[in-house]
């Protein structure tokens, strides 16, 4: 009985060698992933606020009045329309 598990993996652009898998000769390398930039956001309201942000569907928690928070750059203008928080420069 043969295997296609070395052709599987060729197709897939890796080869198995050993206990690791690396790409195979010829195949492009995998992206690295992207970090992206914050932006600060503080809260002025008086109790705390618990925002999803929409694009990373990252949970941004201002634990009560003068909390800052880093937010991701991609939410940005989703937070910007929430009422008592305000874009700061930094923590």
């Amino acid at each position: 009985m043969s295997c296609c598990g070395k052709q599987r993996g060729q197709f897939h652009g890796i080869v198995q060698t050993g206990r690791a898998f690396e790409p195979a000769p010829g195949a492009s390398p995998q992206p690295r992933p992207t970090r992206y930039a914050v932006v600060y956001f503080e809260y002025l309201g008086k109790t705390g606020l618990t925002v999803l942000g929409p694009i990373t569907g990252k949970r941004y928690r201002f634990d009560g009045h003068a909390a800052r928070v880093a937010v991701d750059l991609r939410d940005r203008p989703s937070l910007a329309a929430v009422p008592h928080l305000r874009q700061v420069s930094s923590l």
